[in-house]
């Protein structure tokens, strides 16, 4: 393969998703990482991509306003709220609670600020919930930046997750369906499974939409999570799934 298909695979790779890894576009172009870093240098270069660790991060103008956090907090914010509400009471004074990204757990965090709880989060729009709020200790996991959902992810984010453990992880995900949870972003994956392995209990708070959607990579069976809380118009056909697989779920 020639210099010109190789980059037109990357393009059409980072068209489809906003991260890629090495390895997945040295598996796809059948060429060395060596050669993958060297092409991924010159896309940086005309300003196409930002390379991070383990991969590349698109810089594409036609950005997926589903991977804003402004757009996301306006889809079903009453939904939202609700859901907010209920995981945050599930909350017990003292405990150590590891937050996801997403607006939905922002939600939560809002229930959250005046309770006596320890916090930790890779969600930069968490920790501003608690900027003024003198009862939760709150602790930011690091890592990279990732641009407009404000969550540090990578392996500074993972090591330190993997040093903790915690009473309970309440995380948001991207899509539920029969095959488990799952989500578009590498980087973002293993941020997410690092959080559920560090902690003892795992609620996944998300709206009716998310559900029938088929993300790119898989996180979780449903063997991995203890509860999920969604809202009312959750349709039959999704709480029957629930149901079959004994997943144990609020709909508020």
């Amino acid at each position: 393969m020639n210099q010109f298909e190789r980059h037109a695979k990357i393009r059409g790779a980072l068209a489809e998703k906003e991260f890629i890894s090495q390895q997945e576009l040295s598996d796809l172009l059948g060429v060395s990482k060596a050669t993958v870093r060297r092409d991924l240098m010159e896309f940086e270069i005309q300003g196409l991509l930002k390379r991070v660790h383990g991969g590349a991060l698109a810089l594409s103008q036609a950005r997926d306003e589903t991977l804003d956090i402004k757009f996301l907090s306006a889809s079903c914010p009453e939904e939202k709220a609700r859901i907010g509400r209920v995981a945050a009471g599930l909350v017990e004074e003292g405990q150590t609670v590891l937050l996801g990204g997403g607006s939905t757990v922002l939600e939560v965090a809002r229930n959250l600020f005046d309770r006596q709880i320890q916090i930790i989060t890779n969600s930069i729009p968490v920790v501003q919930v608690f900027y003024d709020c003198r009862q939760a200790e709150v602790t930011l996991t690091g890592g990279y930046l990732y641009p407009r959902l404000g969550l540090q992810i990578g392996p500074v984010c993972e090591r330190m997750v993997k040093s903790i453990s915690a009473d309970l992880a309440i995380m948001g995900i991207r899509g539920i369906s029969e095959n488990g949870l799952s989500d578009n972003n590498a980087m973002v994956v293993e941020s997410l499974r690092a959080m559920m392995k560090a902690a003892q209990r795992v609620i996944i708070v998300a709206d009716h939409t998310k559900f029938g959607r088929n993300a790119m990579i898989r996180v979780a069976g449903f063997n991995e999570i203890h509860q999920i809380i969604s809202d009312r118009d959750l349709e039959p056909q999704y709480r029957q799934m629930l149901d079959d697989r004994k997943v144990n779920y609020l709909l508020t």
